[in-house]
């Protein structure tokens, strides 16, 4: 590979098209990968926990989280849609977020942003800079494939589905689609899923 040469993007002329994180062990290396980085740590367990779109996250500010239980929800209004939802808190995201509160440095006001930008204002990151910062992770533990923003939201779908079991007239419910015919293009369900789930005997 040449100096500079991102080996995870599409290549030229191909359709673009960001992909969830299929296998269980990619995960649990990015979330070892992020240990030592309890936002980004954070922003990574909630995406893929909630499976809403990014920019949805990035509103969310301190006060909104910080004092939830495991199954106890935040509302939202989705910024693209204007449709109601809900931030869920299940066991990893309170324990993200426990970690995150007590490693930060200085003072986390209610009023802050959850995913603070860097610069020191109280400015949320950018949809750009998560992107780049998923396309880091999936690079860094040599995930080959094209990874952005969608790819959390990507991944929690395509988790509720290969691993729970979850429809998907359920997932399409939580992703707001109106078919769930969409949903099973957006998460790129593979041809093997369809073959593997043929190899079930019934009678």
């Amino acid at each position: 590979m040449e100096k500079g040469q991102n080996f995870n993007h599409p290549k030229k002329g191909s359709r673009i098209e960001v992909e969830p994180i299929r296998r269980e062990k990619d995960i649990k290396a990015i979330i070892q990968l992020l240990s030592g980085h309890p936002r980004d740590h954070l922003l990574f367990v909630m995406g893929i926990n909630n499976g809403i779109r990014v920019g949805d996250l990035l509103n969310i500010k301190v006060g909104d989280v910080r004092y939830l239980k495991p199954g106890q929800v935040h509302q939202i209004t989705e910024s693209k849609t204007k449709k109601k939802n809900v931030v869920v808190i299940n066991k990893s995201v309170r324990k993200a977020l426990d970690t995150y509160f007590s490693n930060s440095i200085g003072q986390i006001e209610n009023h802050h942003y959850l995913f603070r930008s860097r610069k020191g204002e109280n400015f949320p990151l950018s949809v750009q800079a998560v992107h780049g910062l998923v396309k880091k992770w999936t690079q860094a533990i040599n995930l080959k494939g094209n990874y952005g923003t969608h790819t959390l939201r990507k991944t929690w779908g395509y988790q509720q589905r290969t691993k729970y079991g979850v429809g998907f007239d359920v997932i399409a419910k939580r992703f707001n689609h109106s078919d769930p015919k969409t949903t099973m293009t957006y998460l790129g369900i593979e041809d093997k899923e369809v073959h593997s789930i043929l190899m079930n005997e019934i009678g």
